[in-house]
């Protein structure tokens, strides 16, 4: 029994030292790794630290895509596709698995953000998508799939020049809303002579009022910081002079040519009207070259699919057409209302609208030109929501209630959202008050709750961008015929809800067909057939270079099927190339 017992214990010794010798098996003197936590959708020891709880100058997000392109060169493409008016460079960054196929051939995705230089928040969309596709790619399966299958290219900043101007010059939440070049919006033959003027020196340009009993204008009484109108049976209590600045161009009127004035986002071929119809547009389309870069830069890559652009404010997911009296075709617009649902969900607050129907009309918009021109199904997001003050349903607008405005100010913001109404002396009005709204809130978020709408955002963006064509060829079947011939027949998928191509883009042929090919040793092709439908029974025949089939459109979530009559056995490669799709090969067999 002792002679057992022994031989217990030591087999036991023996088997602990073995399992301690094992690797990763820590004996009791090793100390264990510390776990460090990391909060899920938190990029875990970020190469390129970045806070996303501010904003960020030309200089500081030139800084960020650098940073990105050094730290990722096989994923992070930076380049500048040109020069604005002030002489800063409009950054475009690529982003995809250069490992895996040429970027030219992968489906694209355009997005963009600051063609409003002062919707601020736009630009760090943007800049965060940028940073997290590239941070996060290599721990998340969805990212690592999506940019192995799709190409995206980011352009944070349309209006450079005017975004600096907005965030280190005093202005309202509004302004600078244009580019820069100079422009004698008065026509007294000078050029933005009379902007506004800082009258306090705090850096933003607010309200002035004075006291006056037969004014029309009293303070509201959720929110005595904002001006509102009296009744019309009603006396005020202050005449209201508009914005800080005084005249400097002695022509009688304050603040009448500041910067600008064009707007960006009225200057794009598609639906385009001059001025005196549509306010904002410039001298013809595309003349501001900034737009040009942009409009050049995408043409010249028909790969594009998806187009993202974000604007300020009042929580909105919107898509064109911009003009009433147009509409979408039904199937492009079930496109837009099934992406869009899918916002709606991810952005608590916002809501689905169309431009020209729910909101006003826009002649010469961005995203009218990439659909009705390039074919390209795309949204423009209108960042930050009232919804946010305190997670509930709002009314009142963009901005929400007044009285919401003022328990947000007190409560969250602290009271840093206004300026109390104060005296100064004006140069032309005597003694004055100013005060009212800071410029950086109501129209964007304060920097607490900016992280999470650049997230949520990024989000509802990749999911669209997930969501555009991508084509496979599933199966290759082979029958075999009398007189040495084959009958093969292929099905080619697109597995993803956006078509091939729009209807827009089939109607006006904006993009070529799709192209289905067969290949094979010593084989000679006599017809081809295509149909839509699983059991052939609405085929069209392509007679001419029956090889290569060429296919209008691969619906969303459908299949084409192709039927060759081919001499030879042999294996056949079916080959599906498409523009905006990408491209897959199968050969019979399932090689």
């Amino acid at each position: 029994m002792q002679q057992r017992l022994t031989h217990v214990r030591s087999t036991t010794i023996a088997l602990c030292f073995v399992i301690l010798a094992m690797p990763g098996v820590a004996s009791a003197q090793e100390k264990p790794k510390p776990i460090i936590y990391h909060p899920v959708g938190a990029p875990a020891n970020p190469k390129v630290p970045a806070h996303w709880n501010r904003y960020h100058s030309h200089a500081q997000a030139t800084k960020i895509l650098r940073d990105l392109a050094k730290a990722y060169p096989k994923l992070c493409k930076l380049q500048s596709i040109g020069k604005s008016y002030g002489k800063r460079d409009m950054w475009v960054m690529t982003i995809t698995d250069s490992a895996v196929g040429d970027a030219k051939t992968k489906p694209g995705f355009w997005i963009d953000g600051g063609i409003h230089a002062n919707e601020v928040q736009a630009v760090e969309v943007v800049l965060y998508t940028a940073w997290f596709l590239a941070e996060a790619h290599a721990h998340s399966e969805f990212l690592e799939r999506l940019l192995r299958e799709r190409v995206i290219y980011l352009m944070p900043m349309m209006s450079p020049d005017a975004r600096d101007a907005h965030m280190q010059r005093p202005n309202t939440t509004h302004s600078p809303r244009t580019g820069m070049r100079p422009r004698d919006d008065d026509r007294d033959s000078l050029i933005d002579e009379d902007g506004p003027d800082d009258l306090d020196g705090d850096g933003h340009i607010t309200q002035m009022r004075i006291r006056d009993p037969l004014g029309r204008y009293k303070p509201h009484p959720d929110f005595p910081q904002l001006l509102i109108r009296a009744a019309a049976d009603e006396k005020g209590q202050y005449t209201l002079l508009g914005p800080e600045g005084f005249d400097n161009d002695g022509d009688g009127k304050v603040n009448e040519d500041g910067d600008g004035y064009y707007d960006p986002n009225r200057d794009w071929p598609s639906q385009w009207q001059p001025a005196y119809i549509q306010r904002g547009a410039h001298h013809y389309p595309l003349a501001v070259p900034e737009n040009r870069m942009v409009a050049d830069f995408v043409a010249a890559r028909r790969n594009i699919a998806g187009m993202q652009s974000y604007h300020n404010t009042g929580g909105m997911i919107l898509h064109g057409p911009g003009v009433k009296g147009t509409k979408h075709v039904r199937a492009d617009q079930a496109v837009y209302n099934e992406i869009a649902r899918k916002g709606e969900l991810m952005l608590p607050g916002y809501k689905k609208m169309n431009v020209a129907e729910d909101l006003y009309e826009v002649y010469g918009g961005e995203f009218d030109w990439f659909h009705s021109m390039q074919g390209i199904f795309g949204f423009t997001n209108e960042l930050f929501t009232p919804f946010n003050y305190f997670r509930r349903p709002v009314k009142g607008g963009f901005f929400g209630a007044p009285s919401d405005a003022r328990k947000f100010n007190k409560y969250l913001l602290l009271g840093e959202g206004v300026v109390k109404w104060h005296e100064v002396d004006h140069p032309q009005f005597g003694k004055i008050e100013v005060g009212g709204l800071k410029k950086n809130w109501r129209r964007q978020p304060p920097s607490f709750l900016l992280e999470e709408e650049c997230h949520r955002n990024m989000a509802f963006t990749l999911y669209h961008a997930d969501q555009m064509p991508l084509v496979k060829v599933e199966a290759v079947d082979v029958k075999p015929l009398a007189g040495g011939l084959f009958r093969v027949t292929a099905r080619v998928v697109n597995n993803r809800l956006t078509p091939t191509h729009a209807a827009n883009d089939i109607a006006n042929k904006i993009t070529p067909p799709d192209v289905v090919t067969i290949t094979g040793k010593e084989i000679k092709v006599l017809t081809a057939l295509q149909s839509g439908d699983l059991f052939m029974r609405y085929p069209q025949e392509q007679r001419r270079k029956p090889e290569t089939v060429r296919v209008r459109n691969i619906p969303g979530m459908r299949a084409v099927y192709l039927r060759w009559i081919v001499k030879g056995a042999g294996p056949y490669t079916v080959t599906v190339r498409s523009i905006k799709g990408g491209s897959s090969a199968l050969q019979s067999g399932g090689k």
